[in-house]
């Protein structure tokens, strides 16, 4: 992560070499940054040595090369990539006692558990490798996400599993820092209910983030002004709160690509498309060559302002027929002739909407308007983009199990992708993903250099 909190990259760890290898210690693992583009190198961390000694230059270097492994190691298990220490110690490209350390080490700073019950070790021979996972009674990260409905934060360890939860459907009012001081509120009262310690804290928000001062461009579904400072307001709020670690910021649907790519739908995809509708608008993301690409400035891929229909509904950007107001969950109802009410969210309607009363003409004529304006859009962005795999959330989720076959027919037939062999659409499968993203912006911190972020206080 860098110094101004910018996106991060996404993205395999590569192993470079094994380097000079000692078959007692981690000192021989030499393998790759992690995945995410650091602008700042992390802080230099004392490794001890023998009382009365002094290190040589040969033994500095394969310290630094052992933590080195620490990062990338905890990265395999933290995305379910290393299930044992077999396949732990194939990927880092190290001896088996080196691996074994690596792990020996992450277990210490209580992020994994290596359980040495017989367990599978991917086809391997031999005696059965030792099993690898998250610790579950490990740190977790704060996170939040605020969308036009309300907010919600939640904790959230590695692997991004959810520990706990608090949904806060509140108005959204127009002042950025009145919102953010009570989504931290409830943040903090999880941590403090839970005793958790705490790395740090992510916010997803339903604007381009900007980059890299971290302002809300265009939070077009909130009350709030253009360019405000939420990253710097957060981390304000996190810090009146007293609670420790970085606190950063991104766009939702980026965030939720992050985590779907290394957790959910998203695995092993290089050339990965996110659209998504949550409760207002549409936004999309992309994974190129396995790294979330945000542009420039951090505004990549604002989809939602594609026009799907030039004679269409008037959008907030002062254009027309926009994917964000032809295919969202208000799009939905109005077309299917339903009054929204206060009740519940929007999305929430809509989805109630489409599960149960599908059978009914106008909610099935809807439901049909909605998927050919979001295939139009999609076929657009794979002739541009070329993904490998699109993933939908959302709404656009729903309307993919509502006729799979349509909205994969209106991409086929309008992108010359499409028609050379097809481009696979699947649902995300990550209920709460930019909560989830956002916690991954916490956490990288961590994936990058896990001793010297939590080796201190160990």
């Amino acid at each position: 992560m860098n110094g101004n909190g910018a996106p991060p990259r996404v993205g395999d760890v590569t192993t470079v070499s094994a380097g000079t290898e000692r078959t007692d210690g981690i000192e021989g693992a030499a393998v790759s940054a992690g995945p995410i583009e650091s602008g700042t190198p992390a802080a230099p961390t004392t490794t001890s040595v023998p009382t009365g000694s002094a290190p040589t230059s040969s033994a500095r270097t394969k310290l630094e090369r052992g933590r080195g492994a620490l990062g990338p190691a905890l990265e395999l298990v933290h995305t379910g990539r290393a299930p044992t220490r077999a396949v732990l110690t194939a990927e880092l490209g190290v001896t088996r006692a080196t691996a074994g350390a690596v792990a020996a080490e992450l277990e210490a700073l209580g992020l994994i558990r290596v359980d040495s019950r017989p367990g599978g070790a991917g086809g391997a021979q031999g005696r059965p490798s030792h099993r690898l996972s998250v610790d579950e009674n490990g740190p977790v990260a704060l996170a939040a996400q605020v969308h036009s409905d309300g907010f919600r934060a939640a904790l959230v360890g590695l692997g991004g599993r959810i520990v706990a939860t608090a949904p806060g459907r509140v108005p959204v009012s127009a002042d950025p820092a009145q919102v953010l001081r009570a989504v931290v509120e409830a943040g903090a009262a999880l941590l403090e209910e839970t005793g958790r310690r705490c790395v740090g804290a992510g916010l997803a928000v339903p604007s381009a983030v900007a980059e890299p001062e971290g302002t809300a461009l265009n939070p077009l579904h909130l009350a709030w002004p253009a360019g405000s400072p939420v990253r710097a307001i957060f981390a304000e709020c996190v810090k009146a709160a007293g609670i420790d670690g970085p606190a950063l910021t991104g766009n939702d649907v980026n965030l939720a690509a992050l985590a779907e790519h290394r957790h959910g739908a998203g695995r092993s995809a290089q050339h990965l498309l996110c659209v998504a509708t949550g409760h207002r608008g549409v936004g999309g993301a992309l994974v190129l060559d396995g790294r979330l690409h945000s542009g420039s400035s951090g505004l990549a891929l604002e989809v939602g302002h594609l026009t799907v229909n030039p004679e269409g509904r008037p959008c907030h950007c002062g254009s027309r027929g926009c994917l964000d107001v032809e295919a969202d969950p208000l799009a939905f109802l109005t077309a299917a002739g339903r009054i929204p009410g206060p009740e519940v969210s929007l999305l929430q309607q809509a989805r109630d909407l489409l599960r149960e009363e599908y059978a009914e003409p106008g909610v099935r004529a809807a439901t049909e308007e909605l998927i050919d304006r979001l295939g139009l859009g999609l076929a657009g962005l794979v002739n541009i983009l070329n993904p490998d795999r699109i993933i939908l959330g959302g709404l656009h989720r729903e309307l993919l199990h509502a006729d799979p076959e349509r909205l994969r027919a209106v991409v086929a037939d309008r992108s010359l992708w499409g028609r050379s062999g097809g481009v696979p659409i699947l649902p995300c499968t990550l209920d709460h993903n930019s909560l989830v993203g956002a916690a991954e912006l916490a956490w990288q911190p961590v994936l990058d250099d896990p001793l010297g972020t939590l080796g201190a206080a160990a």
